[in-house]
């Protein structure tokens, strides 16, 4: 229960963070296009509104979901790798070096989170803000023991998962949610079939040309 919580809060929190920062950075584009039209009536409603927090803004809620989306990476298995050498160990010998690699993966993420912590537990006792927001700067860079504490738990969560099951999350790029996949035998030979939505094999092609030609001979 508390581990459904924390994937759909993470997921929430990723879409929440990318539709706000779109959303913003539409409406500051056509302020400042608006702004610049020769119409006084649109100058004067549009130049007395201070956007120039935008950029700043959207800055850091990128910062926040480039790491959150990180371990989200993480869980589903959407973080590219190069496996080619693994794949060809044998199964046992596989296995171990998949494992280090994870608690390898959870230990420098575990690092960069403490020495994130340290770093924001300083700056926390300083003044410092950020420049157009005047926000306190270590809200700012919280992101990285956040996000790098929340990244090395789900290193460990799948190698736990790994050592019980044998099994890696994996993501099927070309799945796309909320769209029914069609119902196709999986024997279907796409070069074979006797239509014009789909590529040919030139060469059975020729054969079957030349198989019926042969027979009407």
């Amino acid at each position: 229960m508390i581990l459904t919580l924390l994937d759909r809060l993470e997921e929430w929190l990723i879409t929440f963070l990318i539709g706000a920062a779109t959303l913003i950075i539409f409406v500051a584009v056509v302020h400042r296009f608006g702004c610049s039209v020769p119409v006084p009536a649109i100058q004067d409603l549009l130049i007395p509104i201070n956007m120039s927090w935008a950029q700043e803004l959207c800055i850091y809620m990128f910062v926040w979901m480039a790491k959150f989306g990180a371990a989200y990476g993480v869980r589903t298995g959407i973080h590219v790798g190069v496996d080619v050498l693994i794949n060809r160990l044998p199964g046992k010998t596989r296995n171990k070096f998949i494992i280090f690699g994870l608690l390898a993966g959870a230990l420098f993420t575990g690092i960069v989170g403490t020495l994130g912590s340290n770093f924001v537990w300083h700056i926390a006792h300083t003044e410092q803000v950020s420049a157009e927001l005047e926000i306190p700067i270590w809200m700012v860079y919280l992101a990285i023991p956040c996000g790098s504490y929340l990244m090395c738990f789900r290193f460990l969560q799948v190698t736990w998962s790994f050592i019980c099951t044998g099994q890696l999350p994996h993501h099927d790029h070309s799945h796309v949610d909320g769209i029914e996949e069609e119902t196709i035998p999986p024997d279907v030979n796409w070069l074979e079939m006797d239509d014009n939505l789909h590529p040919h094999d030139l060469k059975h092609k020729k054969l079957g040309n030349g198989s019926k030609e042969g027979g009407g001979k």
